[in-house]
C-alpha cells in the first residue's frame, strides 16, 4: 500500500500526486503498452538479466526476474554516495572545496605536492589528476597521463582512487561509517526492504592504497526506491532527505562527453556529473532529455528519466565467491531501454533473431 503527498494547493488544475511506496511497492502493470511488454520480454531472454524494476508514477509497471535478492551493485555504490554527500555539505560538514593538504589525505607512497591541491570537488567529479592505484579494479587507470602531469580539476579520468578517497572523506568529515550512513540516512526513511548492514564489507588492499572500496549489496527493488527519491528531487513523502539543490547540481554535466578520457569516452552518450552518468548533448532528447544513471560493472543501472516521470533498475547477479556471474553488456541494457521507453520499438528482425534463440530460461534458474 502506499502513502501520497499532494503539494502545492489543492485545485482541480494541480499536477497529480505524488506517489511513494509505503512497505510494500504499489502495482500498475496496465501502464505499460502490451507491445513493448512483448518485445522487451523477448529481449530480456536473451539476457543474463536476474532482476529488473521499471517504476512510473511511483507505481511499478514493470518487473522481471528476483526483485527481492540482495547482490553486488559494483560501481552504483559511487552514485549512492553522491546521494549520502548532499545532506552533509549543505549542513557544512563537508566542505567541497577541501583540499587533500588540509584534510591531511595521502596514501601509500605519499601523494606530490600538485597533488595535495585536489579538492573534494575534484574527487567527486573525476578530475583529481591523481593517478595512484586503487584498492579495487573497475577503472579507466590504464589510460591515465604520467603522474603529477595533470593540474587538479583540469582532466577527467575514471579512476577509482578518486571515489574511493571521496569515501575516506566522508568518513573523515563526518565521522560516520558509510554504511551506517547508508541505513540510517537512505534505507530507514525510505523504508527499504532488503537492506542488510551485516552484507556490506569493504574492499581493502592496504598495501596498494589507504583507501578502502565501499563495496554495496543491495536489492533491485531497494535500488528502484533510490531511483525514486532522485526522482522526486531528494524527497520522500513529506521529508526532504537530500537538499534540491545538491539533486541539481550532482546530476548536471560537469564533464561533457565531448571533454572525457581517454578519447574512446568521446562518442556518448554521457557527459559527468557528482558520481552521475548524464546523458548529454544530442543524446539528451526524447525520454533521455534530463535523464541520468547510476551504472556498475556486469549489468548494475539504477536510471532515472524525469522526462517520462521513470526510473528503471537492472541487475544482474555477479559474485567472485560463489563463481556466478552473470552480465549484460551496456550496449544490451542501452536497447532495453528504447524498449522500455518506446523511443525504438523491435524491428522484426529483431524479433525473429530474439525468438529463435533459448528462451526457457535455463541460464536464470540454473543456481535457483
Amino acid at each position: 500500500m502506499a502513502f501520497i503527498l499532494l503539494i502545492g494547493v489543492i485545485s482541480c488544475t494541480d499536477k497529480p500526486l505524488d506517489v511513494f511506496p509505503d512497505k510494500e511497492w504499489e502495482y500498475d502493470t496496465s501502464k505499460l503498452p502490451p507491445r513493448t511488454v512483448n518485445e522487451a520480454e523477448a529481449f530480456l531472454r536473451t539476457l543474463e538479466t536476474t532482476g529488473l524494476m521499471v517504476v512510473q508514477g511511483g507505481k511499478v509497471i514493470y518487473e522481471y526476474g528476483d526483485v527481492a535478492e540482495v547482490s553486488y551493485v559494483a560501481s552504483v555504490r559511487k552514485s549512492i554516495l553522491s546521494m549520502l554527500y548532499g545532506a552533509h555539505v549543505a549542513s557544512g560538514e563537508i566542505r567541497l572545496d577541501a583540499t587533500l593538504k588540509e584534510l591531511e589525505m595521502s596514501d601509500v607512497g605519499g601523494l606530490f605536492p600538485t597533488e595535495q591541491n585536489a579538492t573534494v570537488f575534484d574527487l567527486i567529479t573525476a578530475r583529481s589528476g591523481i593517478y595512484h592505484s586503487a584498492s579495487n579494479s573497475g577503472d579507466l587507470l590504464e589510460y591515465a597521463p604520467t603522474r603529477g602531469s595533470k593540474t587538479p580539476g583540469t582532466y577527467w579520468l575514471y579512476n577509482n582512487w578518486d571515489f574511493n578517497a571521496a569515501g575516506s572523506v566522508f568518513e573523515s568529515m563526518t565521522g560516520k561509517n558509510i554504511y551506517d550512513a547508508i541505513y540510517d540516512e537512505l534505507a530507514i526513511p525510505i523504508l527499504m526492504q532488503d537492506f542488510d548492514r551485516q552484507r556490506q564489507k569493504k574492499d581493502e588492499l592496504p598495501a596498494v592504497s589507504q583507501h578502502p572500496a565501499y563495496t554495496t549489496w543491495l536489492s533491485t527493488r531497494d535500488m528502484a526506491r533510490l531511483g525514486l527519491l532522485m526522482l522526486r528531487n531528494g524527497r520522500w513523502g513529506d521529508r526532504q532527505i537530500i537538499p534540491v539543490d545538491w539533486i541539481d547540481k550532482s546530476t548536471s554535466v560537469i564533464t561533457p562527453f565531448s571533454n572525457m578520457n581517454p578519447d574512446f569516452m568521446r562518442t556518448g552518450p554521457f557527459g559527468y556529473g557528482y558520481m552521475w552518468w548524464i546523458w548529454d548533448g544530442e543524446f539528451a532528447s526524447g525520454p533521455y532529455k534530463g535523464g541520468y544513471t547510476a551504472s556498475g560493472a556486469h549489468g548494475q543501472w539504477i536510471t532515472i528519466l524525469p522526462a517520462m516521470d521513470m526510473v528503471v533498475v537492472h541487475k544482474t547477479f555477479w559474485s567472485s565467491s560463489s563463481g556466478i556471474k552473470f552480465n549484460v553488456k551496456r550496449q544490451d541494457y542501452y536497447r532495453l531501454l528504447d524498449l522500455l521507453t518506446g523511443n525504438k520499438p523491435a524491428t522484426q528482425e529483431e524479433l525473429i533473431i530474439w525468438g529463435g534463440l533459448d528462451v526457457t530460461g535455463e541460464k536464470f534458474n540454473r543456481r535457483k
